[in-house]
């Protein structure tokens, strides 16, 4: 008997909320109890019967009656959905025991220390705010709305940064408007700072910016088009250097003297700034997640300070010249400034191109598809978090000074494993578990629309966010009319793939045709939503770092071990192709860039590579292919450091961490060990990560073999002909 039987029938929760009946949870409940089919058809079909006489039932009513209709035929497995039943109960009762949560904590439990890879739980601010976060989760689940809680829970979806929201109405990332703020003046604790009158004061307040931004929300922040805003300060050095120079310097060397200091100065100023942020601690006791954003500028300003930026980290951190982990760069390929030899800015794509090869960093946002895909151009807030392209009442483009509200993801791998193989139940629980997100999500807005601007002075006051409120203004004149974003996300597009079609589904069209839709509805919802309440929903590619572990671990105890799904003990970020398989650079970009048109609300594609510092030109050329396929592009390349025995290269994984293959060292303080932990790079040897995060670094594959680097230029223009038999073909 199908469900659609009972579509007339609500169910009374506990919390007083009214939701519709759903038959495949009864279905699965009895399943797990080893009833034969005959036995469980017997009992369905005995409930429907006693259910159908009423429109309204509640959920121990159900309960109930499912516990005497089993306990007819086999008395265990009465008790044992009994004790089921009253363990779920338990669980929300121990999930909100602030007492509970905080032995946790101080037992170490690898799932609360190491959740966060920017965080190191050794030192005590980082303690503190564990502390904190512990209580914060406990008393936030009371907060949630009962069915948003207890879904999270279960993990049928997940209320992002439940250690700062909702007990907090703290908003999640940002474009921080640092043109406004330098511009203008801000203030921060007693004193008020006026406009820098050079590029180091103004890279200095920036560090003291990032650093508060960063204390009162709980995501990250980035700087758009760095070069071009710090040129005007790098200019009041240059006059200040020329006056000096007509002072003091023969009149034919005044210009290339004032050149020459201010250069100096650039790279100072950029390298303070790149020290000051790797050793700030935000108030949640982690480095501020910071990205910042660059290569449009053309001047000689502004590619001084680019130059500067891709140095700097091309050397390194400290006297081991340590890669730094932030800021995270973004350089902006457009063609016409910076792709091809004629280009005036060519020379800085090389220089970018040795960077990435030497630090992983830049990523990459390729101009022209952005604005495709989001509707103008910008940097990502934080790791992968787009806003939509927004012009205020004046009709003047709007980028910096926006934000996201906080993020809430969805578990498909779950939908899928439930439905087993059932397409039409697969969509009946995908849009049950949509209108549960949806509650979560407009939740999060009422709940942030609750702070008032002395909550965040900087943010709402002084202009970060763009605006100048008043006191007794609402926070809502900052997010209205759709100019903040609110964001749906989502994990595991390769094991629902599976869960239908097997393992190698990625070369099925039938296969890549259901998961786009999958991708294309939640999209189409997330319109529906933002047309209904004025709010902007967009829908963000999770990244995943400790939820890709989180949703498996419990899709395991709920499941058991399945092949290519569970059994990998984690769940493949997003759209991404599986990491375990080595199609070529150009295969992985072909399969994946078909998801941002929808997920535009978050997204990055990035390749697996061997060394590749004697062969720049290899990445080049798919950095090449790639800007008309994708927006937003990474390099995951080894560059790895044993300071024991000096190997440079990749590290090997093991159960204890990432060890030197050369001669076996894994101390951190002796050895430089980067990794890609999903939008951003993490250190695993100084920071650890969550279990599922490391087996699914530690699985991942070349998408470009040693033996391909040097035929990859020619490779490259072939399939700029034959994008479809790229996407069919692997090394």
């Amino acid at each position: 008997m199908q469900n659609q039987n009972l579509t007339h029938l609500l169910v009374n929760k506990r919390s007083g909320e009214t939701v519709p009946f759903h038959l495949y949870k009864i279905k699965f409940s009895l399943k797990n109890l080893n009833l034969s089919d005959t036995e469980q058809t017997n009992i369905i079909t005995k409930l429907l019967s006693c259910l159908t006489k009423s429109t309204m039932t509640t959920t121990e009513n159900i309960a109930k009656l499912l516990i005497n209709l089993i306990a007819n035929i086999d008395i265990n497995a009465a008790n044992a959905y009994t004790d089921y039943y009253q363990k779920q109960q338990q669980a929300f009762a121990k999930a909100t025991n602030i007492q509970d949560r905080i032995e946790q904590l101080f037992a170490q439990d690898s799932h609360v220390v190491h959740e966060n890879a920017n965080k190191d739980s050794r030192v005590f601010n980082t303690q503190r705010d564990l502390e904190a976060g512990v209580t914060s989760r406990a008393l936030g689940l009371k907060m949630l709305p009962p069915l948003v809680a207890k879904a999270h829970l279960r993990g049928d979806l997940h209320w992002h940064d439940l250690d700062y929201s909702p007990v907090t109405p703290a908003t999640n990332c940002c474009l921080i408007d640092f043109d406004n703020l330098l511009k203008n003046g801000y203030k921060i604790g007693n004193a008020w700072v006026d406009s820098p009158r050079s590029i180091q004061t103004a890279t200095a307040q920036m560090a003291q910016i990032i650093a508060n931004v960063a204390s009162l929300q709980y995501g990250g922040c980035s700087a758009n088009r760095i070069d071009q805003l710090l040129a005007p300060y790098a200019h009041l050095n240059y006059e200040k250097h020329l006056a000096d120079a007509k002072q003091w310097v023969n009149p034919d060397q005044q210009l290339a003297y004032a050149k020459t200091k201010t250069k100096k100065d650039i790279y100072d100023a950029m390298q303070a700034l790149e020290y000051e942020i790797n050793t700030l601690y935000s108030s949640q006791g982690q480095t501020p997640f910071t990205t910042i954003n660059f290569g449009l500028g053309t001047n000689w300003l502004e590619r001084e300070i680019q130059k500067a930026i891709l140095q700097i980290r091309i050397d390194g951190l400290g006297k081991e010249h340590r890669t730094a982990i932030f800021p995270k760069l973004i350089f902006t390929l457009k063609k016409g400034i910076n792709f091809n030899t004629t280009d005036p800015n060519y020379d800085l794509k090389q220089l970018a191109l040795e960077c990435a090869t030497k630090r992983m960093y830049p990523d990459l946002l390729m101009y022209d598809k952005i604005i495709e895909l989001t509707g103008s151009f910008k940097t990502p807030m934080g790791c992968r978090s787009f806003l939509q392209g927004w012009h205020d009442e004046n009709g003047k483009e709007v980028n910096s000074g926006r934000m996201n509200l906080g993020v809430v993801s969805v578990n498909l791998p779950r939908i899928a494993l439930l439905a087993d193989g059932d397409f039409n139940l697969f969509w009946e629980i995908f849009n049950e578990k949509m209108a549960l997100c949806h509650q979560a999500l407009a939740y999060r807005i009422k709940r942030t629309k609750e702070a008032v601007p002395e909550n965040a002075p900087l943010l709402y006051m002084y202009g970060a966010f763009g605006k100048r409120l008043t006191a007794t203004d609402k926070v809502d004149e900052v997010f209205k009319n759709e100019r903040a974003t609110i964001s749906l996300g989502y994990i595991g597009l390769y094991e629902v793939g599976t869960a239908f079609f097997g393992a190698n589904w990625e070369q099925q069209q039938s296969a890549r045709d259901f998961v786009l839709k999958i991708v294309q509805t939640m999209h189409n919802y997330c319109q529906t939503w933002s047309k209904d309440s004025g709010y902007h929903y967009s829908l963000y590619s999770t990244p995943a770092e400790s939820l890709t572990d989180t949703f498996c671990a419990l899709d395991l105890a709920k499941f058991g071990r399945i092949a290519d799904i569970t059994d990998k003990e984690y769940y493949t970020n997003s759209f991404h192709y599986d990491v375990r398989k080595r199609p070529t650079p150009f295969a992985k970009i072909s399969f994946e860039e078909s998801f941002p048109k929808y997920a535009s609300g978050g997204f990055i594609h990035y390749c697996e590579y061997p060394n590749l510092r004697q062969n720049p030109k290899a990445l080049e050329a798919v950095w090449d292919w790639a800007y008309d396929h994708v927006g937003y592009l990474g390099t995951n390349t080894a560059i790895d450091k044993c300071f024991k025995c000096g190997f440079s290269g990749e590290f090997t994984a093991t159960a204890r961490g990432f060890v030197c293959p050369q001669c076996g060292n894994h101390d951190p303080a002796f050895c430089d060990v980067v990794k890609r932990t999903c939008g951003y790079l993490g250190n695993p040897q100084q920071r650890p990560m969550v279990h599922g995060r490391h087996v699914e670094i530690a699985s991942r594959q070349k998408n470009l073999s040693q033996e391909m680097i040097n035929h990859v230029a020619i490779y490259a223009k072939t399939k700029q002909s034959d994008t479809q038999r790229v996407a069919n073909q692997k090394v």
